[in-house]
């Protein structure tokens, strides 16, 4: 009798269940949420995947919620974590393009606004830069800001220092 006692607590409560439960359906819900490449980048089981599309198939609410319903209930027989260590990865990488993206941004707000100075030292931080081609844009940029032209040679900016920035 004592050993059946002890038994039922190394169970967890039926609220822990559920919360388990809660959890791996809003982990099937962020695959939902992914774009077709970026699900191809996650490692899960045929089925899982099937029933993942089918859910982004889905308009209609409840049929979606009993769809996540299932993806919950097929992910609670395998092991998630591969699959939210893969979206881990998925969300950091977006957090560092954006990141690089606003980088980039600064940079060229800075060389269009601060002058000579503000070249000089993104050239002394980045010494693989195209120092001319950067000085050239530099001053078509500010030429079109003035002329109320298309910002094409800000965009060209834009994009020297976004590859300049990841060092290619």
């Amino acid at each position: 009798m004592e050993f059946e006692e002890y038994e039922e607590d190394l169970r967890p409560s039926k609220g822990q269940r559920k919360r388990e439960a809660e959890a791996l359906q809003q982990l099937g819900a962020k695959l939902v949420s992914l774009s077709a490449r970026r699900l191809e980048e996650i490692p899960m089981p045929p089925e899982i995947a099937e029933a993942v599309r089918a859910a982004q198939g889905m308009r209609a609410h409840g049929a979606r919620r009993r769809q996540l319903q299932l993806i919950g209930k097929l992910m609670r027989q395998i092991d998630p974590e591969p699959i939210r260590a893969a979206l881990d990865r998925l969300e950091n990488r977006s957090a560092e393009a954006v990141a690089e993206h606003h980088l980039a941004e600064l940079w060229r707000e800075r060389l269009l606004n601060d002058g000579d100075d503000a070249v000089t030292e993104f050239i002394d931080a980045h010494p693989a830069a195209d120092a001319q081609r950067l000085r050239q844009l530099i001053r078509q940029a500010r030429q079109e800001q003035t002329a109320g032209k298309p910002p094409r040679a800000a965009r060209e900016l834009f994009r020297l220092l976004r590859a300049t920035l990841r060092g290619e």
